[in-house]
């Protein structure tokens, strides 16, 4: 049996042929409209404006939001997004799933908790792929810790006034507008809601930051805000419980970067694998070596793990028990998985997998933003040791 990125895949027992008609149409689509460009796209450091628009007309932005939005929720369940994060992995680059996809972590609060007027003038454009929206939560002063953020909103008649900052942005530089947590009340979490900001309106400002170990290809931005009036209808959900607001929409992003991460380790594996098949020393081939078939071995025990783990935890979403301690960990579980593989299919290639232009090198790369972004390592072990009563 050849070992490449879909045989080390545990077989799925809730997966069915419509499931596998979606992975074809997604991969199909990647194939043609990204693969051949994400090297490219990711030393330019961007992505063409095209790619949204595209990737909107195959279902890949509406999968899962209502329809009288633009979306497609009609029969579509949680392995879906799982398959989509799967083959979004499968390209290599991290930056452009981060990008393309960041509505899916800066829409669901507007879904969930908007008023009928803000989502009817939001939703269906970015579903179009003609706008865009980012989340901005993370500030210089906290990043994993919510509650102890200091950008504020002051409610003067029918507006807030927002001062302050967010950093570490993804998507911030082309937003079209940002959900954003913001201080209405005292200290803490009781304190915090969250608004909708336009991006264009005065005293909205932003910051390119290029300088990254990876993710190239992924607009990310200091956000400023000086004496921004917002329209109070911009609120989303009730004054001071946005805290509840952004911390249920943690619980997906996690997921989705769970799946994500155990895809790249299967990337790292099949290059891993591919190279030591083909490549030869000592006069015979690297995978004839005892130590290059443990490696892969590992790799592989590893990824059984991180999957085993993903299915049970993706089954208990889709049945309605949705676990956030168990999430964090999956999250730990994944991230793990991925830097060693990473690391090990870096020492298979050797130089090769040094150079710039393999997906290995990338993977390597992006290793610690999916370790600390959506929540630290660190932190998600501490939250599920509190959501477990101790």
């Amino acid at each position: 049996m050849s070992l490449d990125f879909d045989s080390a895949r545990l077989s799925n027992p809730y997966l069915k042929s419509e499931h596998e008609e979606w992975r074809t149409q997604v991969r199909r689509f990647f194939d043609r409209e990204v693969i051949p460009y994400a090297e490219e796209w990711d030393e330019e450091g961007c992505i063409p404006e095209t790619l949204w628009p595209k990737a909107a007309e195959v279902g890949i932005l509406g999968l899962g939001y209502p329809e009288k939005y633009g979306g497609i929720e009609e029969d579509i369940d949680i392995w879906h997004q799982m398959i989509l994060n799967e083959e979004l992995a499968r390209i290599g680059v991290g930056g452009i799933s981060a990008t393309l996809m960041v509505h899916g972590i800066a829409l669901p609060p507007l879904v969930n908790y908007a008023s009928d007027a803000l989502k009817d003038e939001v939703i269906p454009p970015i579903l179009r792929g003609h706008k865009r929206i980012s989340l901005a939560v993370t500030e210089p002063s906290a990043g994993s810790d919510v509650a102890q953020l200091q950008t504020t909103a002051r409610l003067e008649g029918d507006y807030y006034v927002v001062n302050g900052s967010k950093i570490y942005i993804t998507g911030g530089m082309n937003a079209d507008w940002f959900t954003t947590a913001v201080r209405t009340g005292g200290s803490g979490a009781s304190g915090i809601s969250t608004l909708l900001i336009p991006s264009d309106l005065p005293g909205v400002s932003r910051k390119l930051l290029d300088r990254k170990q990876g993710w190239w290809c992924s607009d990310t931005a200091t956000i400023y805000f000086d004496n921004v009036i917002v329209p109070k209808e911009n609120l989303i959900g009730m004054e001071n419980n946005g805290f509840g607001v952004i911390m249920t929409n943690f619980n997906s992003e996690r997921l989705a970067m769970a799946a994500g991460m155990e895809a790249f380790s299967r990337v790292c594996l099949e290059d891993a694998v591919q190279w030591s098949r083909n490549r030869k020393t000592f006069g015979k081939r690297l995978c004839d070596h005892q130590v290059i078939r443990h490696k892969i071995a590992e790799m592989k025990q590893r990824i059984n793990a991180a999957n085993a783990y993903l299915q049970a935890v993706c089954a208990q979403v889709d049945q309605g028990f949705e676990n956030a301690g168990d999430i964090a960990l999956l999250k730990v579980q994944c991230s793990q998985t991925m830097e060693f593989c990473a690391r090990e299919a870096m020492q298979i290639l050797g130089g090769m997998g040094y150079m710039r232009g393999s997906r290995i090198e990338r993977i390597y790369r992006e290793v610690r933003v999916n370790a600390i972004g959506g929540g630290s390592e660190e932190i998600m072990r501490d939250l599920a040791a509190r959501q477990f009563g101790l």
